[in-house]
């Protein structure tokens, strides 16, 4: 006879209330589950510790994420939902509008990252290797273009992060949409906003990024923080916003999706 035996001990941490949809906030077991627990054999109870319960936990944790940053609730009213992707041309177009070349915009996502730490909600940047022919040594989000085998902005993003800083997108929960911006150098950028998890470690692609960096979103939404700078381009004035982030020159684009930002959340007040 196989005497063998495993007990399988409770999961119970004795945190014992009920979240919205029922599970327990401590273990993740439904009531039903924790009354049937001591009439369960052990493959019952082997199947609920070891598939079950890390499957809703997996399942939780982009919620989790996103009640650890302050701004959640209302950051998802400010933003278009990911299942309406903006269309429109960018907010600033007509300002760019005898400065652009020739022919069509060329689409473009960036991510603009969200990171939910302890003593605040951080935005994630880069800035741009020196050598490069475009932007070089410029802070920028992860991004680029989108290319005909991404289903979507979403999923360029994505891409691009993986590419530039080794982001995986298993370590990020996309939110919504920004409103798209328009470049002097052609492309119509749509800014997706997602969470993206504290434990995440960059690693740089050396010949796009030179530095990974986070930035405070109390900083970057504070309006004694943004300042517009003139400049002369082709002949015209034109007008920048730039941030002075210590070390780093936050500005263009960059800083204008930021403050598009900040004016979305301020129309909820």
């Amino acid at each position: 006879m196989n005497t063998a035996f495993r007990a399988v001990l409770s999961p119970c941490i004795g945190v014992c209330t009920l979240d919205s949809n029922g599970l327990c906030e401590g273990c993740l077991r439904t009531t039903s589950e924790i009354a049937r627990w001591s009439q369960m054999n052990d493959d019952e109870r082997l199947r609920l510790m070891e598939h079950v319960l890390p499957a809703r936990e997996h399942a939780r944790a982009p919620f989790a994420l996103e009640q650890r940053l302050r701004e959640g609730g209302d950051l998802r009213r400010a933003l278009h939902p990911l299942g309406d992707v903006p269309s429109e041309a960018g907010w600033n177009h007509d300002d760019l509008i005898d400065l652009l070349p020739p022919g069509p915009l060329a689409e473009a996502a960036v991510l603009a990252g969200l990171v939910p730490r302890k003593d605040g909600t951080q935005v994630l940047l880069t800035r741009r290797t020196d050598g490069l022919r475009h932007h070089g040594g410029q802070v920028s989000f992860p991004g680029g273009r989108i290319e005909p085998s991404d289903a979507d902005a979403v999923a360029a993003a994505l891409r691009e992060s993986h590419e530039e800083i080794a982001l995986p997108a298993s370590q990020v929960t996309p939110l919504g949409f920004l409103d798209p911006f328009t470049t002097i150098s052609g492309f119509r950028v749509v800014p997706v906003v997602a969470l993206v998890d504290p434990a995440f470690v960059p690693v740089p692609e050396p010949n796009e990024v030179a530095d990974v960096f986070e930035v405070p979103l109390d900083y970057l939404l504070s309006p004694d923080n943004l300042r517009r700078v003139e400049v002369d381009y082709r002949g015209r004035r034109r007008v920048v916003l730039e941030y002075a982030w210590p070390g780093q020159r936050i500005w263009g684009a960059t800083a204008a999706i930021l403050f598009n930002l900040r004016q979305r959340l301020e129309q909820l007040a």
